[in-house]
């Protein structure tokens, strides 16, 4: 098979599907490629938040939000060690995103989510399966995307000459195959969690930890951007996220109880950290305690704050799933959990009365999340218990790009007709992560890329 095309996009999740769909809308014709026998990735089994600031929904709510303060989190989140020309160009183009993925029909829960590093609620929830496959429908009734299943980039073709990216070797039904480009490639590749190799190279303290993500995130991506010269960002920036069961394998996702009021305790019955960091800060603080086990306390008034459309805030079905332990006071809890009964009361008290002193002389917890919600006392039972520890749902680290993504070389350079979006791209995020930006900058920097290969901004 030899083909030719405008764009090619590698990869066929969020930032695929978007990256493919704004191409031809643009009027490129595209070969959109996923290695796997459907589309959806990592963004199929996401949580489907989605951060946008100022949209009709948050009006709707008297929701006061803004690219300022959208910018402001995400740079403090970010422990200001992300890139703020990234940080700007995701801010710029978030809310005409999310304009166009409502065009297109996405269906977002007038429900608003705050989570971690919000100050604000401005998480816009959506089903990522059904989103992935919707944007899928939408590229065939485009009539200019040609999308192809169970075919795997292998290796970027570059003109000996110019030097720019003109198309890509890669198996289709596992035979060698052969595609031309007019305008470049756009990596939407994902991350490189479940390779080995490339996780002891950049984290080797991560050789043993659980990974969660898509089954193709191998790295492939970021593999032939760096036989190119392509410059990485944010690796030293791969961290667990904390919430996971440590035991459980039926339930992907993290339960954040925390970010509900409640608070986390280490094998002593001791709290540990400030709560309301990113779950990222959180899941680096996790590892940290004995045997990387600690446990989210809350009472019943928090437990009455589950929302069954909030995956990570979903308290009801982790009951159901045996998950979350209720108890009738806290010596019971201690008991299951094999607490101190003593020190887990002693600490619960201490918490309780820093919250009426509106202080948390400890650890400097003020709010739930980030800066938003009061703090709430923990004194009405029955009591609950949810195990955690840390596990890393995603790289978000990858090639170092441009605000037009278009990736740079270890000089700074644009790598000519080579663009990337999503997991892949590095300098977002930063130290820490707030949840819904990875799926946020999927489909942002998906348009983004597109963009800039239509406008051969090489």
């Amino acid at each position: 098979m030899d083909l030719q095309c405008d764009v090619i996009v590698i990869g066929g999740g969020m930032a695929g599907g978007c990256a493919a769909l704004s191409a031809a809308e643009a009027g490129a014709d595209v070969v959109l490629l996923e290695k796997q026998s459907e589309l959806g990735g990592s963004s199929a089994m996401s949580g489907g938040l989605l951060v946008f600031a100022d949209t009709d929904l948050q009006r709707s709510k008297g929701i006061v939000d803004s690219d300022a303060i959208l910018f402001k989190d995400l740079r403090e989140v970010g422990k200001f060690d992300n890139e703020e020309t990234i940080v700007q160009s995701y801010v710029d183009n978030q809310l005409a995103t999310y304009e166009w993925l409502c065009h297109h029909g996405v269906k977002f829960d007038p429900d608003l989510q705050v989570a971690g590093g919000m100050s604000v609620p401005r998480g816009h929830s959506t089903d990522p399966a059904d989103t992935v496959r919707l944007l899928g429908k939408r590229n065939l009734a485009n009539g200019k995307v040609r999308i192809l299943t169970v075919a795997a980039g292998q290796r970027l073709l570059r003109n000996a000459e110019s030097s720019r990216v003109e198309g890509l070797q890669f198996s289709h039904n596992n035979a060698a195959a052969t595609i031309r480009c007019s305008n470049g490639v756009i990596l939407a590749c994902g991350g490189f969690g479940h390779n080995k190799e490339l996780i002891h190279k950049f984290v080797p303290q991560y050789d043993n930890a659980v990974f969660v993500g898509g089954a193709g995130n191998v790295g492939d991506g970021l593999k032939m951007a760096w036989e190119l010269g392509a410059d990485f960002r944010d690796m030293a920036h791969i961290k667990g996220t904390y919430g996971k069961h440590p035991v459980d394998t039926s339930n992907p996702h993290s339960c954040l109880c925390v970010y509900k009021g409640g608070i986390a305790v280490n094998e002593h019955g001791k709290r540990y950290v400030n709560e309301s960091l990113s779950y990222k800060l959180l899941g680096d603080a996790c590892l940290l305690q004995p045997n990387a086990c600690t446990y989210q306390i809350m009472d019943q008034n928090i437990y009455e704050q589950s929302d069954h459309k909030d995956k990570i805030a979903d308290f009801e079905r982790r009951l159901e799933e045996g998950l979350l332990v209720r108890a009738e006071s806290l010596d019971e809890l201690a008991r299951l959990f094999d607490l101190p009964a003593d020190t887990l009361a002693a600490t619960v008290a201490d918490y309780n009365r820093y919250v009426d002193q509106g202080r948390d002389p400890e650890f400097g917890r003020e709010h739930l999340v980030h800066t938003f919600g009061q703090l709430r006392k923990i004194q009405r039972a029955p009591f609950y218990g949810y195990a955690s520890t840390a596990c890393v749902y995603g790289t978000y680290a990858g090639v170092r790009v441009d605000p037009d993504m278009r990736v740079l070389n270890v000089f700074g350079e644009p790598i000519r007709a080579l663009y990337a979006a999503g997991e892949m791209v590095g300098g977002l995020h930063g130290a820490a992560y707030m949840s819904g930006s990875s799926l946020g900058k999927a489909a942002i920097f998906g348009r983004v890329a597109a963009r800039t290969a239509c406008s051969l901004r090489d």
